[in-house]
């Protein structure tokens, strides 16, 4: 059966400046850039054929995708891009770095929204700019499908059903999907494929830019083969 490739954007402007960054829209810095790049060469160097790939609408993993499959020569492949895939809402806390927020609301209540399985952060009001009702992106999207912060049962509700609609399809069809999002979003796609518990879920971290390799076995059993690290 086909593989499934889990890549976490490179290094974002926000990432750098420990910001939480959520849908906001913000770019890759050049180390970032330069991670995206070094993923296609991994990928390549292990011959493992990217087919097709699932991203979400935001600018740091579509930037992610072309310079991967840049690195790659695939630059061809079809890309599909989905708000599902999007990273984690962090709702009010969005544009402000964690030591100001452990500052105003102390380092345990942000480590509680941060890592939490099903605690949400703070929610925007409806008016803030930063709500994705003002976003073009989602003009057609359902207003009760518009977050306005997001704790990681969220995520993985949101994404399932783009996960088990598109990317599944895929698979099983026996083409290698590369699915490049974000920490949270693929954490919670990983909680899925490997029935990881609430609680253990909590300590896992993605790096950026690192390639994650899944195969699956005759019961679609999710197998996690190897990180090109």
């Amino acid at each position: 059966m086909a593989s499934l490739i889990l890549l976490r954007h490179g290094q974002s402007t926000w990432n750098f400046e420990e910001r939480f960054t959520g849908w906001i829209d913000v770019d890759l810095t050049d180390k970032g850039i330069e991670e995206a790049y070094e993923a296609g060469r991994r990928l390549l160097k292990e011959r493992i054929p990217i087919d097709v790939v699932h991203t979400s609408v935001l600018l740091r993993a579509i930037r992610t995708v072309d310079a991967t499959l840049h690195a790659y020569g695939r630059s061809w492949v079809p890309i599909f891009k989905h708000w599902r895939l999007n990273e984690r809402h962090y709702g009010a806390l969005q544009g402000h770095t964690r030591a100001e927020m452990a500052s105003i609301h102390g380092a345990d209540q942000v480590r509680t929204w941060r890592r939490s399985y099903d605690v949400r952060p703070p929610l925007l009001d409806l008016d803030d700019e930063r709500h994705p009702r003002f976003d073009p992106r989602y003009f057609n999207l359902a207003p009760d499908l518009l977050p306005r912060a997001e704790c990681l049962k969220d995520v993985l509700e949101r994404m399932l059903p783009y996960f088990f609609d598109a990317i599944v399809p895929d698979i099983i069809a026996g083409r290698n999907v590369l699915v490049s999002a974000h920490g949270n979003s693929l954490r919670a796609m990983i909680k899925h494929l490997e029935n990881i518990g609430d609680e253990e879920i909590l300590d896992l971290e993605l790096p950026n830019g690192v390639p994650m390799v899944y195969e699956f076995d005759e019961n679609f059993k999710a197998i996690k083969t190897h990180q090109l690290d």
